[in-house]
């Protein structure tokens, strides 16, 4: 009897746990698909529109699409990944972003970039933020700030790899235009990733593919809760404000972070220069996502995404001061590191927001919907900050009215995260 205690003891500490190898997917993939096809795309703007010969307002228009048809697509998330489940969405997602690729490489006018930019705004719907937040809310029931935060930080590592490839490629000349070969590129990485992703990846644990989420019905920090049902929520301002307010972050984030890159060019620095300063805010974002995720489990929603919305205010101001004397180049390095712990506020913290303000209940179509309306912000941001460019010559305006929006942002944010509280404890009450 000792001896056979002892082989099941031996072989339950042998048996492997496949939701690493789905949490080790999901990081590869948000290592390459956000890393390659959106970290990069900044260093792409000067070389796309002085070869086709157009404005960047109009360039802006290709972002704007990109980020109309991933709110659309995210509005639908909850029926989607239901009715097809994820393995299939992803599948979809890296044949998108291939294909938004090669429309890149092959543009010979706006038209063709503008369907690029829909195919990458589809893309990074099925394979990013979105549909890790749902595959690590079935395969992980603790610590998901963290391990969301860790899979999401692979955007930093990739990003700071994919920029040191793809810089010089776009900086090279030939018979054909550096950037239409770095696009080229980028489609090749992003096929062969994809058909390892897709390989690896299973839509649930064993025994569980059609079983109902099990849901605590107490909540702890970084844990799930039950949640208030969709229909209530429709009742509730606080509901209202959380939208409002995701809305209005992922317009300031991205008006700012989509031009960062040429703003520093466009005031002197050096390209070779900021190439490096950017990769720094690629590696310190895999940190800070990290950490912010960590935070979140050990300290709440408040602490969390005050201490980014705050950093968020003091790199836009610092951006806008950038100039090519010692101290700009130094105010560069600041917003590039710094700018870093802002942005999880558009990425892990809207599965956050789903989880901790609104529970359970109403879990998948509010993950879809933050993401939605969050992105429906930056497809605002992209048109209106190059329009800013385009009138005064500038980017420096855009990003001081920026940082006082963020302000705004911050302080209605805290009735909201109150309001929800509130409205849980009466809940959890009742259970």
């Amino acid at each position: 009897m000792e001896n056979e205690q002892i082989t099941k003891n031996t072989q339950n500490k042998k048996k492997f746990d496949y939701k690493w190898v789905i949490i080790a997917s999901c990081f590869l993939m948000v290592f390459t698909c956000l890393g390659f096809c959106s970290s990069t795309k900044s260093l792409f703007i000067g070389p796309i529109t002085q070869n086709l010969g157009i404005d960047r307002s109009v360039y802006s228009i290709n972002d704007s699409l990109r980020f109309i048809s991933s709110a659309i697509v995210n509005l639908f998330f909850g029926a989607l990944v239901t009715k097809f489940g994820p393995k299939k969405l992803i599948a979809a997602g890296f044949l998108s972003l291939a294909s938004s690729m090669l429309c890149y490489a092959l543009a010979t006018n706006v038209f063709i970039l503008y369907l690029g930019g829909i195919l990458l705004g589809v893309g990074l719907s099925w394979t990013t933020t979105t549909m890790v937040g749902y595959v690590v809310n079935i395969w992980s029931k603790e610590n998901k700030g963290t391990i969301m935060g860790a899979v999401l930080a692979a955007n930093g590592v990739g990003g700071a790899l994919a920029i040191q490839i793809v810089s010089p490629i776009i900086e090279s000349t030939g018979d054909r235009p550096g950037y239409k070969t770095a696009y080229l590129v980028v489609a090749a990485v992003i096929i062969t990733v994809g058909v390892v992703i897709v390989s690896l990846f299973r839509n649930a644990p064993k025994g569980k593919e059609n079983a109902p989420t099990e849901i605590p019905k107490k909540k702890r920090r970084g844990q799930s809760w039950v949640g208030i049902e969709s229909s209530v929520l429709k009742r509730k301002w606080f509901f209202y404000g959380a939208l409002s307010c995701i809305f209005l972050t992922g317009f300031v984030l991205q008006a700012i972070n989509g031009v960062a890159v040429q703003h520093m060019k466009d005031v002197g620095l050096d390209p070779a220069y900021v190439a490096t300063v950017w990769s720094c805010h690629s590696l310190a974002l895999a940190g800070f996502k990290f950490l912010t995720g960590f935070i979140y489990d050990r300290f709440g929603l408040r602490i969390s995404v005050n201490i980014c919305s705050v950093t968020a205010v003091f790199v836009m101001f610092a951006l806008a001061l950038v100039t090519p004397t010692p101290m700009g180049k130094v105010l560069a390095v600041i917003y590039a590191l710094f700018s870093s712990l802002a942005l999880p506020l558009e990425t892990i913290m809207l599965p956050i927001y789903a989880n901790d303000l609104f529970g359970e209940a109403s879990f998948k179509r509010n993950l879809g919907l933050f993401v939605s309306i969050n992105t429906a912000g930056y497809a605002l941001a992209a048109p209106l900050m190059n329009l800013c460019y385009d009138l005064l010559g500038s980017y420096k305006l855009g990003l001081f009215i920026s940082g006082g929006v963020m302000i705004a942002i911050i302080v209605f944010l805290q009735f909201i995260i109150t309001a929800a509280a509130r409205e849980r404890r009466k809940i959890l009450e009742k259970v």
